[in-house]
């Protein structure tokens, strides 16, 4: 589990395809406390570390999750928000992430608003049922509110924090990113389902 605060952006320097494809990424987090087979969330899709040296680390990634997330779109030199995943005693600074991806979204309109920056994404039907006005989403793993909604679309505003401590400092119009919906959200659109 996570909570979608990101604790570094790190930059994918080796992409080697087996059957799997293979991610390794320079990071400035502290490598020594990283165990093989501990979970990390990469631009919110929790992976599994499968090695690691003083200032990298490596995921195996399979055709699955590439064909689910912007994974399959990555390339040497892309810039990936990382979080470790949360321990008990942790502070639960954003909300209730799992790092499984429910789809994908597109930035369809960025715009300035006083020293925040409001970004909107375009998302499938389906998805927008799980998506409410003051409720939270975790986009690239970054856990926010959402502000508003229009039919397909819906907008949030990224403080100049965030902008300065995640990919959104290098994100653009009709970039790609990973969406999570709230947890919540998806329980209770279940038990509608079952009622």
């Amino acid at each position: 589990m996570f909570t979608g605060i990101i604790t570094d952006v790190a930059k994918v320097k080796v992409i080697q395809q087996r059957g799997d494809t293979r991610f390794e990424f320079e990071t400035r987090l502290d490598t020594a406390s990283f165990e093989i087979g501990a979970s990390i969330a990469c631009s919110g899709t929790c992976l599994t570390m499968v090695d690691f040296g003083d200032d990298w680390f490596a995921v195996d990634v399979s055709l699955e999750t590439l064909s689910k997330t912007t994974l399959g779109l990555w390339e040497i030199g892309t810039f990936v928000n990382l979080e470790r995943p949360l321990r008990v005693s942790d502070e639960l600074g954003g909300h209730i992430v799992s790092g499984h991806i429910d789809g994908v979204g597109k930035v369809s309109f960025i715009e300035v608003r006083g020293d925040s920056i409001r970004y909107c994404f375009g998302v499938e039907k389906e998805l927008m049922r799980f998506i409410a006005v003051k409720g939270s989403v975790a986009i690239n793993g970054v856990s926010l509110t959402v502000n508003e909604i229009f039919d397909n679309t819906f907008s949030v505003n990224i403080i100049p924090h965030t902008q300065a401590n995640t990919t959104f400092s290098a994100t653009k119009i009709d970039d790609s990113v990973n969406i999570e919906i709230d947890m919540l959200a998806r329980y209770v659109a279940r038990l509608k389902e079952t009622e």
